[in-house]
């Protein structure tokens, strides 16, 4: 059975949550494994990731999975956080460095992700997932450092990867088969953005490194004037590029939802998922 899960930001208000609140009972019916829950850049959204954790887990029938950055944080900090969840009963911990905000001048006690894999594992009672770039982290000077460097935070104890988003389904499989030719065989989730706006998804694109196929990009230029038709190229694109995901064997699919229920509830019926 794949395991399909979703991914949300903490709101940043009342209207927000609200927004949140529907698009978590949209996507209820499809039965998603578990709902992820950013946390921002320098533990910028720290208390409403909390928050968020917290409202999930206690109101819905879903298990809530945070997002914890290292960046700009101390071993004593991030043990209080890894307390909480404990206490919560959370079992599973997305594990990310982060990125530094404007303004700060040191990293903090971590440095780099697989120093603060490592850290959870000793902690103990949590399954750590990891952020995985088929594409090649966008700060990584070339592929094969951006491949020792994940091998780094496998060695540190991860379980699972979840990979950034991409459109080349193919940079997703070559990342897997390096990985497998280093004897690294823990379960690569791909994970998958439905283009809704294409503007956005351009916007993003451009600041994480994923590349958009000329075939996408042309069409949805054509499709300037035409939002819904844009909506529907958006939905089919991805659609089949999850079909070929699954039939190539990946282990699973994440979902980024950009707290929006409909483009992701369209693509996974779409699979027979839900």
């Amino acid at each position: 059975m794949k395991e399909c899960s979703i991914e949300f930001f903490p709101p940043k208000n009342a209207a927000g949550e609200a927004r949140l609140r529907e698009t978590i009972e949209g996507l209820l019916p499809l039965k998603p494994s578990f709902a992820s829950v950013t946390f921002g850049a320098g533990g910028s959204t720290r208390e409403r990731t909390f928050d968020t954790v917290r409202m999930i887990s206690q109101d819905y029938p879903l298990e809530a999975v945070p997002h914890l950055s290292c960046i700009a944080s101390t071993r004593e900090g991030i043990r209080e956080i890894l307390e909480n969840y404990r206490a919560q009963g959370i079992g599973r911990i997305v594990a990310l460095r982060g990125d530094l905000l404007p303004g700060m001048d040191t990293p903090g006690e971590f440095r780099h992700a697989n120093e603060l894999v490592a850290f959870i594992k000793d902690f103990g009672g949590f399954e750590i997932h990891v952020a995985a770039y088929p594409e090649m982290h966008p700060e990584s000077p070339e592929p094969v450092i951006d491949l020792e460097n994940f091998i780094r935070k496998t060695r540190a104890g991860a379980d699972v990867a979840i990979t950034q988003y991409f459109y080349n389904n193919n940079a997703y499989y070559q990342f897997v088969e390096d990985l497998r030719r280093r004897d690294v065989d823990i379960p690569v989730v791909a994970g998958v953005m439905p283009i809704a706006s294409y503007e956005q998804i351009a916007r993003f694109s451009k600041l994480c490194g994923a590349e958009i196929p000329r075939f996408i990009h042309v069409r949805m230029e054509a499709y300037a004037d035409d939002p819904a038709s844009q909506r529907a190229f958006g939905i089919e694109v991805v659609t089949r590029q999850c079909e070929d995901l699954l039939r190539q064997g990946a282990p699973g699919l994440h979902f980024y939802t950009l707290n929006q229920a409909e483009p992701t509830a369209t693509i996974w019926r779409n699979l027979g998922l839900g």
